[in-house]
């Protein structure tokens, strides 16, 4: 079975999106890759070559050092979905990271956004 398109898609075609809607909204780009490091346990250096090489969503979340196990607590709706019943893993992870970067964008402290 075939996956989602956004599955083949390069991290770093989407990653200045992330960034546009968070400096939209007056947070920066290092918040943005502060909650992307918390995520999937990458190194400023690990992220920065990640999107340099180009990689897709699903080589970006399967080379992910360590995703971080309270990513499971990240509940809530984003572009009309319930994350947490979302049932492929990848497309969970594409969603976890988008919703962090909404509640971002939203005000949220950072404290809450980490989980933490």
């Amino acid at each position: 079975m075939p996956g989602h398109k956004v599955f083949a898609m390069a991290f770093a075609r989407v990653y200045p999106a992330y960034i546009a809607k968070a400096e939209k909204k007056g947070r920066t780009k290092a918040e943005v890759d502060e909650i992307i490091r918390w995520h999937t346990g990458y190194s400023q250096a690990e992220l920065e070559a990640q999107i340099a090489a180009g990689v897709d969503f699903e080589t970006f979340f399967a080379q992910a050092p360590a995703l971080n196990p309270a990513r499971e607590l990240i509940t809530g709706v984003v572009c009309g979905v319930r994350v947490e019943a979302v049932e492929d893993p990848l497309m969970r992870e594409i969603r976890y990271l988008d919703k962090l970067v909404d509640e971002l964008a939203k005000g949220k402290a950072m404290g809450k956004i980490l989980r933490g």
